[in-house]
């Protein structure tokens, strides 16, 4: 929910986003993707028009009006992590992007070598190795990272 309410996030209750997100989920359109291994869900990943979360649709973040999609959460099972999950979920929402007619995909990566946190967003070098170019930076270690989808080279696996 940080993405669509920004630090109202952190001011609320768990359960007040966990039912807000339950009624973004309810109004569809689906807001994001899901990994399984078998029944067990094991990963999970935000993936939504830009336009939809109104945290990134700012002057201070946006880059252009093109139809971006917007790849701004992760989440990984503990158990799963290291084991291509967010890889396979980038693969899936570069498909999932161009079958809705987007015409970039962005993401808001963490650049682990300006600073150690952790992070849900991914992290700058798993996007680059999936073809991500730098196109802005939000903070120094936080770039805006965009793969073009209309005419342009395609992430390999």
């Amino acid at each position: 929910m940080y993405w669509r309410i920004g630090s109202a996030y952190r001011k609320q209750p768990h359960e007040a986003n966990k039912a807000e997100f339950h009624r973004v989920v309810a109004k569809g359109p689906p807001p994001g993707l899901i990994a399984f291994e078998g029944k067990l869900a094991v990963g999970w990943c935000q993936l939504t028009p830009r336009n939809a979360l109104p945290f990134l649709d700012r002057s201070w973040i946006r880059i252009d009006d093109a139809t971006v999609w917007s790849i701004s959460c992760f989440y990984v099972r503990i158990g799963y992590r290291r084991r291509g999950i967010t890889a396979a979920l980038m693969q899936a929402a570069v498909k999932t992007a161009k079958a809705a007619k987007a015409t970039a995909l962005e993401a808001y990566p963490l650049d682990r070598s300006l600073s150690p946190s952790a992070s849900s967003t991914g992290f700058v070098s798993t996007f680059k190795r999936a073809g991500f170019k730098v196109v802005g930076h939000r903070t120094p270690p936080r770039p805006v990272m965009r793969l073009e989808l209309k005419g342009k080279a395609r992430p390999s696996s």
